[in-house]
């Protein structure tokens, strides 16, 4: 297991340590629920350090960005960042991710922990363009702060404005004493703040100022269970359950990163282009119980008669909205809002119904 530049510090503060993706990680601290309502209604900080960071540089990086990525990288600008997903040749997906556009001959790759040599091999694979790859992963570090707060204390740590930032946009500035951040508006949780990139040999002094400039705010550091329960009210995708490379976007609902305009050639263009227009057998859904019950990663969905339609990709009993919620593939016909559906918890059929995503509608 790899420890984060912060593992030392997480367990000073009293986490529970697991191994998660190869890495030494914080599970939780006070307590998944505390924490998770401590994101959605003030701010959180999350190492996420495990995360990987990969550069694509040279004239082709536009080119090589398009073609290895489903979503249409021409439409960023400098300072701009577009969710996307790796498609694999195959109707499946590598990997999801963030692209960072710098300049036009310079794009960051974030992409997830679990994924990176995976992600970092089928890059070169195809990169036919020249374009330089550099695995940074090892020597960035990231912390997620997160919530309403987040970006009022963060404030306090730079002099560039922050708090009225778009959403999914970035800077490079100098952030608690430290030169070349960069802080992003981005995040896991749908509470709004930013994600913050920096050396590893920077960390604890970065970290430890992050928990100082919000402690009048009600900051604290949070852990995986809470970034899991957090991401899945709001809908957003975990690779590994929700999504793999055996799923394709448009069966996802990631239709939206996938675009098929003529200036982008990208892999799998054809193929998930007759799924968008033919339609798809299967469909990522997100649903609510009826009945009391947690649903949870691979239980079965079932039609009224048990007949299986499906399985649960994500789920958990929802901090905010004190019901049980989840995500699953079901066949097309009983993928409409509002169809009854059972879920067999412990061989009982328990009620529920499809719901539109996000679970959690935020102000």
């Amino acid at each position: 297991m790899k420890p984060t530049a912060l593992s030392k510090i997480h367990e000073q503060l009293g986490a529970k340590m697991v191994p998660f993706a190869g890495f030494y990680m914080p599970l939780k601290y006070s307590g998944d629920i505390e924490e998770h309502i401590t994101v959605r209604t003030k701010l959180g900080v999350f190492d996420v350090s495990h995360m990987g960071e990969i550069w694509v540089k040279g004239a082709n990086a536009l080119d090589f960005v398009q073609w290895v990525t489903s979503n249409d990288a021409a439409a960023l600008y400098d300072g701009k960042v577009q969710y996307s997903c790796f498609p694999n040749g195959k109707g499946g997906i590598v990997d999801d991710l963030l692209v960072y556009r710098f300049d036009e001959q310079t794009y960051l790759l974030v992409v997830n922990a679990a994924n990176i040599e995976k992600d970092w091999n089928w890059l070169q694979s195809q990169n036919k363009f020249g374009v330089k790859l550099i695995n940074a992963s090892d020597e960035t570090s990231q912390l997620a702060v997160q919530g309403p707060l987040a970006l009022k204390a963060m404030q306090k740590l730079t002099s560039e404005p922050i708090e009225n930032m778009e959403y999914y946009t970035f800077k490079i500035l100098e952030f608690a004493g430290v030169k070349d951040v960069f802080l992003s508006t981005t995040g896991y949780t749908g509470a709004g703040g930013c994600e913050i990139y920096f050396p590893n040999d920077k960390a604890e002094q970065i970290f430890k100022s992050v928990l100082e400039a919000g402690a009048e705010f009600g900051i604290k550091p949070i852990g995986l269970a809470a970034r899991d329960t957090l991401r899945l009210e709001m809908g957003f995708c975990l690779y590994g359950n929700d999504i793999d490379d055996t799923t394709s976007p448009i069966e996802a609902g990631l239709g939206w990163i996938t675009k098929f305009v003529d200036h982008k050639n990208f892999i799998d263009k054809e193929f998930l282009l007759q799924q968008k227009q033919n339609g798809v057998q299967r469909k990522l859904i997100g649903f609510e119980m009826i009945d009391k019950g947690i649903p949870r990663h691979e239980y079965e969905i079932c039609d009224a008669q048990g007949k299986i339609i499906g399985h649960v990709t994500s789920g958990t009993m929802s901090p905010m909205l004190k019901v049980g919620i989840g995500m699953g593939y079901l066949q097309a016909p009983y993928a409409k809002i509002d169809q009854e559906i059972f879920i067999k918890i412990r061989d009982k059929l328990l009620k529920a119904k499809v719901v539109k995503m996000p679970f959690y509608k935020t102000a």
